[in-house]
């Protein structure tokens, strides 16, 4: 089956598209790569979406027209990646939406939502979309995240000793191989917020950690920004801008640019750095924009010495994409009729279906269940 899975994270700035040939034979998911293409909101939605996140008052009108404004950028490169990737053949599209708000309280998710309406993208490529996979597990006791871990679960199964997959979008997330998962904190969420307000939008983010190598963490606030409660919760746990939202600017706004750049990919780095040994890792197995910082990679990489610390591109997986790859097996999977969720990740009470179809221009005709689920994933 061809699938395109489309994704955007809590970095807010473009929707990836990757698209994938993928066949279950004898228990093993076959991943073909087809490869990705990346469509930046444009100015004007990105600037309604960042106003629109956590901590603003939103309006129901606003909501409105972001569902709209986001599902039609999310339908535009789905047809691109249709046309550019699998010559007009994809079968199935997996939407995994604009997250806006996860809500969180007393340690349990009451709810997510993620916005993009589907049937734009159903009407522009005519194909079938499976969309809204989060709700499912938060109904079933689950965090809704991550995600990403029954993929990390099935692709790295086999590999020696304790192989860690990290994911550092805007929002960083760890998958150990017995199935715990959490988000350890921070990704470039705010490493991007302060390098958005140092430069008055100029950047979207610290492009390449220049800002922050030319400065020096200040040692004193990181101190007091590792004193967040969040980072001592037991996983499974999820977090997201209604945390570590903007707001956190005002920490350091009277430090020099470049180091309170410098602080900030320290923080992220440190607490990266203590959830991987919490889990006894024997590698680290990275993906997500997070990647491409060498400041942020440097540090890690000095502060777990002994465990090596891999980008996903030298196991086959392009890190850049490995996310939108990853709801394009969850959509894959709830076409078949297999669950999509590992309870030990997410501590749902049970594995879930996940997401809700919208049928496309020919209805919804869905191939035979499959006869079990896949116990491993390899890259072709």
């Amino acid at each position: 089956m061809l699938v395109i899975g489309l994704m955007s994270g809590t970095s807010y700035d473009a929707v990836d598209a990757a698209a994938a040939e993928l066949r279950l034979l004898d228990g093993t998911l076959l991943l073909k790569p087809l490869g990705m293409v990346s469509t930046p909101y444009d100015e004007e939605l990105r600037e309604a979406l960042a106003g629109a996140l956590p901590p603003a008052a939103v309006p129901l009108a606003r909501v409105c027209l972001l569902d709209t404004r986001i599902g039609q950028a999310f339908a535009a490169a789905a047809v691109r990646a249709n046309r550019e990737l699998c010559g007009g053949r994809a079968e199935l599209v997996a939407s995994h939406g604009q997250t806006v708000y996860h809500w969180v309280a007393d340690g349990r998710v009451h709810g997510t939502l993620q916005l993009g309406q589907p049937a734009w993208i159903a009407e522009a490529t005519g194909l079938p979309v499976v969309a809204d996979f989060r709700p499912r597990d938060v109904a079933a006791g689950g965090q809704g995240a991550p995600l990403v871990s029954l993929f990390d679960l099935l692709w790295l199964r086999g590999r020696p000793g304790t192989p860690v997959a990290l994911n550092i979008g805007g929002i960083a997330n760890l998958t150990a191989p017995d199935g715990t998962a959490f988000d350890t904190g921070p990704g470039c969420a705010l490493m991007d917020a302060a390098a958005r307000e140092f430069t008055g939008g100029r950047l979207a983010y610290d492009v390449d950690g220049r800002l922050a190598a030319r400065g020096r963490p200040f040692g004193p606030l990181l101190d007091r920004l590792l004193e967040e409660p969040y980072y001592a919760l037991p996983a499974p746990k999820t977090t997201g801008k209604e945390l570590f939202h903007a707001e956190y600017w005002r920490a350091v706004e009277r430090l020099p640019a470049e180091d309170a750049l410098a602080t900030l990919t320290l923080l992220t780095a440190r607490t990266v750095v203590d959830a991987v040994r919490s889990l006894d890792a024997t590698e680290v197995i990275a993906s997500g924009g997070g990647t491409r910082n060498p400041v942020l990679m440097a540090m890690l990489r000095t502060k777990l010495r002994e465990i090596p610390v891999r980008v996903s591109d030298e196991l086959g997986m392009p890190a850049a994409a490995k996310e939108a790859y990853a709801f394009a097996v969850l959509g894959f999977l709830t076409a078949h009729g297999l669950a999509g969720t590992v309870p030990t990740a997410t501590g749902a009470r049970h594995p879930s279906i996940l997401g809700s179809l919208t049928p496309g221009r020919n209805g919804l005709r869905l191939p035979p269940p499959a006869p079990g689920p896949p116990v491993r994933l390899r890259i072709e």
